[in-house]
């Protein structure tokens, strides 16, 4: 029975994780064109870290003023968040995304 509910728990993080992951060069091209339009050269992938951009997207963006991003399907908000999280400050390889 244990190895049971331990096969479903893992299986269970296993699918969460492949759901939630994204396209990061799908979300560049997105990222571009929704998000730098409104906040131009201040934002970037490097202007936060990782877990800032994840828990930014996991909240779904809040308090995100503008509409654009409730507009967007979840694929295309998980692509972004890719790409925020692959070149974030603490990655091995920031972006300045300019």
């Amino acid at each position: 029975m244990k190895k049971v509910l331990l096969l479903s728990v893992l299986l269970l993080l296993v699918a969460n994780f492949a759901i939630a992951e994204g396209n990061p060069q799908k979300g560049k091209y997105l990222f571009k064109k929704t998000c730098k339009l409104c906040h131009g050269e201040e934002m970037a992938p490097l202007t936060r870290t990782m877990a800032q951009w994840d828990d930014y997207f996991k909240n779904k963006a809040i308090d995100h003023p503008g509409d654009d991003l409730k507009k967007l399907p979840e694929s295309d908000l998980n692509d972004i968040n890719q790409f925020l999280h692959d070149y974030a400050s603490d990655s091995p390889s920031p972006m300045t995304c300019y």
